[in-house]
């Protein structure tokens, strides 16, 4: 059964013009090793990685029908790419708790893409 939806687009050069004049916004958005991510990429890359990360977790909240604040947080959220570099996202245990899910049972789908200027996702959540 699906639990709910999200799509979010951002727009890459907000997201670059942000990392520039405030480093420490990345620790907002991203947990410590989806920054690991960063180590060695272009500036261009580490925007569109850290934009496509953001949109994807706003897309997740909204799945999630919470949006980001008081329930769910950016940190409370991890991207990682698995061993074919397919991003997989998950949640903290304690945010499955206040939403009364199962975390055994829910599984998140999400996909990214960028283009030159902006970067999308999408979020499915579903409960089997």
């Amino acid at each position: 059964m699906i639990i709910g939806t999200g799509i979010d687009i951002v727009e890459i050069e907000r997201i670059a013009t942000l990392i520039k004049r405030q480093e420490r916004a990345i620790k907002h958005f991203l947990t410590t090793e989806e920054q690991q991510l960063l180590n060695g990429k272009s500036e261009t890359r580490q925007a569109e990685m850290v934009a496509g990360r953001f949109a994807a977790k706003e897309a997740g909240a909204k799945a999630l029908g919470t949006g980001i604040g008081a329930v769910l947080s950016f940190l409370d959220m991890e991207i990682l790419p698995n061993d074919s570099g397919k991003p997989i996202m998950t949640i903290k245990h304690e945010v499955y708790s206040k939403l009364d899910l199962d975390p055994a049972r829910v599984h998140i789908h999400v996909s990214i893409s960028h283009s030159q200027t902006h970067a999308i996702a999408q979020v499915i959540v579903e409960e089997r």
